[in-house]
């Protein structure tokens, strides 16, 4: 009964964390080489919005995986592709899609 419970809550946690947007979510002007703007700051902001309710306010994991040296064993295009397929085991997929997965995906990877 109480596994049950427990892993009942963490669904429905899991679920409605998942459904949370941000006003940072808006799209930026593209620069000279056509790629949209955007910095450390968008990629800390998008991840603390959608990320760290299971992997930690400071990438230290709790529901999920610590991501602090993700970087280190993971490259940029393995870190998108988990963020928009998911990953078996909890990891939904597509909470962050197009140049946000991609911008997130690239911050993360300098984690090491």
């Amino acid at each position: 009964m109480n596994k049950k419970l427990i892993t009942l809550l963490l669904g429905t946690t899991l679920a409605l964390s998942a459904c949370g947007t941000s006003k940072d979510n808006a799209s930026k002007p593209a620069n000279e080489g056509g790629t949209t703007t955007t910095s450390a700051g968008e990629a800390d902001n998008i991840y603390k919005n959608k990320c760290s309710s299971c992997h930690g306010a400071n990438l230290e994991g709790a529901f999920g995986p610590e991501l602090k040296k993700i970087g280190s064993t993971h490259s940029k295009d393995e870190i998108e592709k988990i963020i928009l397929e998911g990953k078996s085991g909890g990891m939904p997929a597509k909470l962050i899609q197009g140049d946000q997965a991609a911008l997130v995906a690239k911050w993360l990877s300098e984690k090491k």
